[in-house]
């Protein structure tokens, strides 16, 4: 993950524009792996870029924007898998999609 197109992302204020919005969305979709939830975040967010709807970020599309920006924040990073560890099974199910994954928790030294 790179963390300085993150932190670039996570200043910016509320999207004014469906084209903003689009784009953030495909920041936060092409980091999906580091995100949990994704799809149940951005469900409300996906709906503001249909066609012939109006732009309006109301209460429940800014606690989702903020919600997605402070995932992205605190994704973790990618490193080679500790094949002494366990791993963990994460599924990410709704009715517009489905996700999974295999995670695993490493202690760093620094």
């Amino acid at each position: 993950m790179d963390k300085s197109k993150v932190s670039e992302v996570l200043l910016e204020p509320i999207l004014q524009t469906k084209k903003e919005m689009q784009s953030f969305l495909g920041f936060s979709g092409y980091y999906r792996q580091h995100i949990k939830y994704l799809a149940r975040i951005s469900k409300s967010l996906c709906k503001l870029y249909e066609l012939q709807k109006v732009y309006e970020m109301t209460e429940e599309k800014v606690k989702a924007y903020e919600e997605l920006k402070k995932s992205l924040e605190n994704a973790p990073f990618l490193l080679m898998p500790d094949w002494k560890l366990p791993f963990k099974p994460y599924i990410d199910v709704c009715a517009g999609g489905l996700g999974a994954a295999l995670h695993q928790t490493q202690i760093i030294n620094d």
